[in-house]
């Protein structure tokens, strides 16, 4: 019951009629965040990730592969015998992610604005939020996938994917930093089945490829890149086995590879800068560059699979709100604690130009 003169109002933020005023509203903005960063998300489904509970990083056993001899009868399995060695010695090894520090977004609306606005500002607010983790956490993983092309094997005497020249269709033209040169929708299309041969010739399995291309690249998959829809040299073209829509403008695979694209791969020289992922507490491309940066300027797109790279959460995507009477405002947050870092090298191929 009000006291007289004073109107108790109906608080449509309480849950119950009970409790914090702005519950019902913080569950919204915060459901926002986590939809945009689904959404936005090219290569989370695309890469192997781990949850640890504590601690400050994740180890990753790597094994290499045993080996077979025909045996003569009488010979000693467990002994060496006139060279021939019937034991296997399987190499073994470790790769660790650590833990980057807290990765943060965050604005603050204030009450007054909040109230005079026409339209929902808070949902714009937690649009934004999400696509800046979202944006952090792609581009992360793609330079990751692209460190892991560039990295020597983890097995002493393993294999490697390496660094595919699109027009040359050559792994030992490597990536010389400068200017990228242009390139055809068929050499494109060439290049992925120089990929996926590299991939069967490294064990890496079938199921589970794929590529993602900047859109540039991605396009010309269906047009030839010659600006006019070029039918022959399409991989929409279905007389020859092509697998797209013209109509749609997607591409779903090509040579078993399925095709992605993404504006998060990136195409400048990142290799000195310290700052945003050059801060990361795992250092991926040694002395050519810092954190996650390194010299993406030749790089095209990726074709691997998911045991490439890794991810180790220790904090998962949360958002946090505070109404802050002093400052007349409320103070919204969306935070994640996580790490990158190369597994298999063998199973991850830049495509460079």
């Amino acid at each position: 019951m009000a006291e007289e003169g004073i109107t108790d109002p109906s608080r449509v933020g309480q849950v119950n009629s009970a409790g914090n005023v702005d519950a019902l509203f913080l569950k919204k903005f915060s459901g926002e965040i986590l939809q945009t960063f689904e959404e936005s998300n090219v290569f989370k489904p695309l890469h192997t990730i781990r949850t640890i509970e504590n601690g400050k990083s994740a180890q990753f056993p790597v094994t290499g592969i045993a080996s077979a001899n025909y045996h003569t009868p009488g010979e000693n399995i467990a002994e060496e015998t006139q060279g021939t060695k019937y034991l296997s010695d399987i190499k073994k090894a470790e790769q660790t992610i650590t833990i980057d520090k807290m990765l943060v977004a965050s604005t603050f609306l204030a009450n007054i604005d909040d109230v005079k606005n026409h339209y929902d500002i808070r949902s714009v607010y937690a649009n934004e939020l999400g696509k800046a983790l979202a944006l952090r956490f792609d581009t992360a993983i793609a330079k990751t996938f692209i460190a892991a092309a560039r990295s020597s094997a983890v097995i002493t005497g393993g294999k490697t994917g390496g660094q595919l020249d699109v027009a040359n269709n050559d792994f030992s033209a490597g990536n010389t930093p400068g200017t990228p040169a242009a390139t055809t929708g068929a050499e494109l299309i060439t290049a992925l089945f120089t990929a996926a041969q590299k991939l069967d010739e490294n064990d890496i399995p079938a199921d589970g490829r794929f590529a993602v291309l900047r859109p540039q690249e991605y396009y010309k998959l269906i047009t030839g890149g010659s600006g006019a829809v070029a039918i022959n040299t399409s991989a929409a073209n279905k007389d020859v086995g092509g697998s797209g829509s013209l109509a749609s403008g997607s591409i779903a695979q090509v040579a078993g590879i399925q095709i992605y694209k993404s504006t998060h791969i990136p195409s400048t020289d990142l290799s000195a800068v310290s700052t945003g992922d050059g801060a990361s507490s795992n250092d991926l491309f040694g002395a050519s560059g810092v954190g996650y940066n390194g010299d993406f300027r030749n790089s095209l797109g990726i074709v691997g699979h998911s045991a490439a790279v890794g991810t180790v959460k220790l904090l998962d995507l949360a958002t946090e709100s505070e109404y802050q009477i002093e400052r007349q405002g409320t103070l919204f947050v969306a935070k994640y604690a996580m790490g990158h870092g190369i597994l298999r090298p063998e199973c991850a191929i830049e495509l460079v130009s």
